[in-house]
């Protein structure tokens, strides 16, 4: 694990990418957040995150959360970025704040269920396969109506937004064609819907720039904040 000082000036260079890439682009910087990604990081990781005062972190898995959660505290929010089985449903719900990889009407019925009985109001991004790549996860574009309907429907979910993955290609535009499918498509189901999908959770370390050009709200950032990961 790195020293938390070279954590700090790793954060000070994302945020300058971005801020870089939305003078450019014409918007603020404000409108980006980051969201550091601590899978495979100790402990140390999410209290690092809080330390310099990032509201949330994001793992991949169900498990690794919760065993570091009793070592933080209430220190930060945990949001799921992970592909999410359904039988996994109630634990996630009871586990983290938000779940960004909702990518069926089978597990949204299960986690509306999880969270009543939880007590809570669980909010979720539902995830979108807009670079139609078959090894990522998510529903079609032209599914996201019916899978938008049925989450309105969840009285005890919010729906934020929208996340996507985009496929592993060296052609920047590969990238850059997914995150303005998915902005265009959050953009047409807002205004079908009348409801606001403020969060559009697209962009890692490599195609920051591409995602924060496309109206990427929330940036997924882990390698370069804190560097390799254990057998990696």
């Amino acid at each position: 694990m790195i020293e938390y000082a070279e954590f700090a000036a790793r954060c000070q260079q994302i945020q300058e990418r971005i801020t870089l890439t939305c003078e450019a682009s014409g918007r603020s910087p404000e409108e980006v957040s980051i969201l550091p990604v601590t899978k495979n990081h100790p402990a140390d990781a999410p209290l690092y995150a809080a330390r310099y005062g990032f509201s949330a972190v994001g793992e991949n898995r169900v498990q690794e959360a919760m065993d570091k959660q009793p070592l933080v505290g209430k220190a930060i929010r945990w949001e799921l970025i992970g592909h999410l089985q359904s039988n996994k449903a109630k634990v996630a719900a009871e586990h983290f704040d938000r779940i960004q990889s909702v990518d069926s009407e089978k597990l949204l019925r299960k986690l509306d269920v999880a969270a009543a009985e939880a007590g809570k109001t669980l909010a979720v991004l539902l995830q979108i396969n807009a670079g139609d790549d078959p090894a990522k996860f998510g529903v079609e574009c032209s599914e996201a109506d019916a899978l938008l309907e049925q989450a309105l429907e969840c009285a005890n979910l919010q729906v934020d937004g929208l996340m996507t993955i985009a496929p592993l290609d060296e052609d920047k535009s590969v990238a850059a064609r997914c995150f303005e499918r998915l902005r265009e498509t959050r953009d047409r189901l807002s205004a079908s819907f009348c409801t606001p999908l403020p969060v559009l959770s697209m962009g890692m370390t490599d195609d920051l720039e591409e995602a924060v050009k496309a109206g990427s709200t929330l940036v997924r950032i882990g390698t370069a904040l804190f560097g390799s990961r254990p057998g990696y």
